[in-house]
């Protein structure tokens, strides 16, 4: 990982909330909304995003703890606004703070952990994995 990664460093990811991102029951009158899942999905790529001026070639991360309150839901249509902030580090792993807000409101917020990994690695790791 390249020098330079800090407190304070931030990811952002924006989106529209689509009907592939909504829940699977939402049947019989229900709404609908956002996902959780699908908000993990992107509250952990705005985090990515923070890191990924800092990786070097070969580098990746994978998530390694994620805590979340959804707080609020989102229909299908609004935009959210994912947020990760570095606050703290510990090698190469590195703890978010998340939140995320949709056109009304705050939506989430929470914590989540992700390593760096070098990829080379990671897959030789899996495919002896997969050997056994």
């Amino acid at each position: 990982m390249k020098p330079g990664v800090k407190v304070g460093v931030m990811g952002t990811l924006r989106f529209v909330v689509e009907p592939r991102h909504t829940i699977d029951f939402a049947v019989d009158g229900m709404p609908e909304i956002l996902s959780t899942p699908w908000l993990i999905w992107f509250l952990e790529h705005a985090a990515r995003e923070a890191l990924l001026p800092y990786l070097d070639p070969g580098e990746s991360t994978v998530g390694t703890h994620v805590d979340v309150d959804h707080l609020a839901a989102t229909p299908v249509g609004m935009e959210v606004v994912c947020l990760a902030r570095v606050v703290h580090l510990n090698g190469l792993t590195v703890t978010f703070q998340l939140e995320a807000r949709d056109q009304v409101e705050r939506i989430a917020k929470g914590l989540c952990r992700a390593r760096v990994v070098k990829v080379d690695r990671l897959a030789r790791r899996v495919e002896a994995k997969r050997g056994r």
